[in-house]
């Protein structure tokens, strides 16, 4: 008859428990650190558009408001920064004269250099934004010739396999993909009211959803990294007829003002820890970048110079 070696079955046992208990730990940090449009993550720097003083240019700072660096460098304007689920690239609309004339879709290194053009044609591209894999890109265009007005479009973020996700009269622009990838934020006419709201539609179109509906326009949805919240700026009319802060459930209701001024106050973009809100604001005489923490409250003024400062996009380390 032959031994057996109960310790022997005790080390298989705890070895396979151990195994199992490390896969399942990994699936717990997996799941936690989903990514995003606002990508998860430890805050990094804020990329924003710049004027200086001739055109504008692509920077990027720390949250501070130190480490200063322009990315792009040429003789015309660059805008709207988005960076990458990386970290690494960083995608804008920029114009490509003297070609056409007429804005198109770049991404550059987060450092700045290895500028590549992703869309070619005589209509303009803007406000492009990383899907959470980074293997697409969303923007707003003209579906020229057909109704002149602007839709909402996926291209792969190498170039080609241009796709168009709204198809209506109407403007639709800024999207904002959610973190779980499956939806897009943006802001569309509702033809109804005769105001702008922020609308969110399924990843491959369809599925369109009101988010926000009232008599005053809202513009500029940016998702927050745990997919729970949108900010945006809107008008706070009757009150001071000026554009605040805002968010909201990304299904719609709890509203929160999170800026009360007499000044513009516009596109919000969360930061990758979910704490902050990294936004433009006026000070006396140009548009500055700011941040505020994501409840409200906590002003910070991260640039600080004569010039404008629009934009931000923050990136993750």
């Amino acid at each position: 008859m032959a031994k057996t070696n109960p310790w022997g079955a005790l080390a298989a046992t705890a070895g396979t428990l151990l195994a199992v208990g490390v896969l399942v730990l990994i699936m717990v940090v997996v799941e936690v650190h989903p990514a995003g449009a606002t990508f998860p993550g430890k805050p990094g720097k804020i990329a924003y558009e710049g004027y200086d003083g001739q055109d504008y240019e692509i920077y990027s700072i720390n949250p501070d408001g130190g480490g200063r660096v322009q990315l792009t460098d040429n003789s015309t304007d660059d805008y709207e920064p988005c960076y990458s689920p990386s970290g690494t690239k960083i995608v804008y609309s920029g114009y490509d004269a003297p070609t056409n004339g007429d804005r198109e879709i770049y991404t550059i290194n987060s450092g700045g250099g290895g500028k590549k053009q992703l869309t070619d044609n005589s209509t303009d591209e803007y406000l492009p934004c990383y899907s959470p894999d980074g293997k697409k890109i969303a923007y707003s265009g003209y579906d020229a010739p057909t109704n002149g007005d602007e839709e909402i479009y996926t291209i792969n973020s190498g170039g080609g396999g241009k796709k168009q996700l709204t198809d209506n009269s109407t403007t639709d622009a800024n999207p904002d993909y959610s973190p779980s990838g499956k939806k897009i934020a943006y802001w569309g006419y509702d033809g109804q009211g005769q105001d702008y709201e922020i609308y969110t539609i399924n990843s491959g179109g369809g599925g369109k959803f009101n988010v926000t509906d009232n008599a005053n326009d809202d513009y500029s949805p940016s998702y927050s990294p745990s997919g729970k919240k949108i900010a945006y700026h809107g008008y706070d009319a009757p009150t001071n007829g000026d554009r605040e802060i805002y968010t909201i459930n990304s299904g719609g209701g709890s509203k929160l003002q999170l800026t009360d001024n007499n000044t513009q106050d516009r596109r919000p973009y969360y930061s990758p820890s979910g704490k902050k809100i990294a936004y433009q604001g006026q000070d006396v005489n140009d548009t500055e970048i700011y941040t505020i923490n994501s409840g409200g409250g906590g002003k910070f003024n991260v640039t600080d110079n004569s010039r404008n400062d629009n934009t931000p996009s923050w990136g993750s380390k």
